[in-house]
């Protein structure tokens, strides 16, 4: 092998694997390698596209590479990303892009279309003005359950309902409703665009609003519900329903039982029992509560396979990746190696993050990351996990493709399980 195809092989290594210092460091000795092809006719871009390696990409844009050049099959980078559901390379290659921003991955739940504006959380007279604009938003939920009405565009899809404040007064005035001011839309407006209010009430307000809107009902369950919500709302139910979940359960103070008042447009309750130890100082006693846990996919030492588990409660065949909540004192390392020992016996070496979810069911942080076993003889414990197995990489993108050789059934796409899954599915193997 010659001394540029040696080059130019580590080049592409390092693309494959988001090495975005080493494309740096060589492209400093070598501008021919900038847009230099491997043996398959891929660049370096097309591979971090493969690989949804964001900064890797943005080296190599920032450098002036060729956006334009494509692989036999005739697909650019850009195409490469779109296929594989890179959205976030995507963007980043699309015209116009300002390659100054950072994007993470477009995960379900995730998205945030609001300005949270919390400096005016306490500022009662700009809230009540906002509460009374004809433009502020309202979402509702009974018993956690939001307001919605079917998709415009999808039988499968449903959409928040997003009402005006007259259409609430009545439930505004109510002493069992709890209002949650979300944020600000956003927008080129100096003052933010219109505000966004959740409403959580405890009584049933369907006599209230069927003659305003005769094909909306309250979406009861969580899964495979909230799934079905647009990106945007998502995002948007994410915040409001933690928040109302989190009321539901801390009415009163955790530090004495006393009775609490709402404080902070929704993000704060205020033991009123003089004396409390939550008064004094930060004790974070009463703010809202968000519970993280640790999500991974445990990849074979031969790199070629990775472990999959699956509950009871699963739906026949899917399997997914193992989970559990981070212990206090505990990192999400060292939790991501303790879950997996104690669900599948495997010891765990390396763990690399790799994205989050918010995930409200009721107030999760979804830590997702990948990890290495340095052992392989998979023993479940029976009384989490039904059964855990090895799935080779062949396997995994049968069942992504929903390939009728497909041995199991993947989670959701709109679930973080299944981007890590896919993610490893994707690094350096052919499209």
């Amino acid at each position: 092998m010659s001394v540029r195809s040696e080059l130019l092989e580590r080049f592409l290594d390092a693309a494959s694997r988001g090495d975005g210092q080493t494309l740096s460091l060589m492209l400093s000795q070598s501008r021919e390698l900038l847009d230099g092809r491997g043996e398959r006719g891929w660049s370096a871009l097309m591979l971090t596209a493969r690989n949804g390696h964001y900064d890797a990409a943005r080296v190599l844009l920032t450098s002036g590479c060729d956006t334009r050049v494509t692989n036999p099959s005739g697909q650019t980078a850009r195409d490469v990303a779109l296929f594989w559901g890179h959205r976030h390379i995507v963007r980043l290659l699309s015209p116009g892009h300002d390659l100054r921003g950072a994007e993470e991955p477009d995960i379900h739940f995730n998205r945030e279309i609001l300005e949270r504006a919390s400096e005016k959380r306490g500022d009662g007279e700009w809230l009540a003005s906002r509460r009374a604009s004809p433009d502020s938003v309202f979402l509702l939920f009974h018993a956690l359950s939001p307001l919605v009405r079917p998709g415009a565009r999808s039988e499968e899809r449903v959409e928040l309902c997003k009402l005006r404040s007259g259409g609430v007064q009545e439930l505004l005035t109510h002493s069992r409703t709890l209002e949650l001011f979300l944020g600000v839309q956003k927008g080129p407006e100096v003052d933010g665009g219109p505000a966004w209010f959740a409403l959580g009430t405890e009584d049933d307000p369907s006599e209230l609003l069927k003659d305003r809107d005769p094909s909306s009902y309250f979406l009861q369950g969580t899964l495979p519900g909230l799934l079905r919500l647009s990106d945007d709302d998502a995002g948007v139910l994410a915040q409001a329903r933690s928040l109302l979940a989190w009321h539901s359960r801390y009415r009163f103070c955790p530090t004495c039982g006393g009775e609490t008042r709402v404080e902070e447009a929704g993000y704060k309750r205020t033991c009123l029992r003089a004396g409390c130890r939550s008064l004094q100082g930060v004790h974070n006693t009463c703010y809202p509560r968000v519970d993280p846990v640790v999500i991974m996919l445990v990849l074979h030492p031969d790199g070629k396979q990775c472990m999959l588990g699956r509950k009871k409660i699963f739906p026949p065949g899917m399997f997914s990746c193992l989970a559990g909540f981070v212990e206090p004192g505990e990192t999400p390392e060292a939790a991501v190696r303790r879950e997996v020992q104690e669900e599948s016996g495997l010891q765990v070496g390396p763990v690399r993050y790799l994205s989050s979810q918010a995930w409200p069911m009721p107030s999760c942080l979804m830590i997702g990351c990948h990890c290495v076993a340095v052992t392989t003889d998979i023993k479940v414990d029976q009384n989490e996990i039904e059964e855990a197995r090895w799935f080779t990489r062949q396997q995994v993108m049968d069942a992504l493709v929903k390939d009728q050789r497909a041995v199991f059934v993947p989670p959701p796409k709109q679930a973080i399980a299944h981007y890590l899954i896919k993610h490893w599915a994707g690094c350096n193997a052919n499209l």
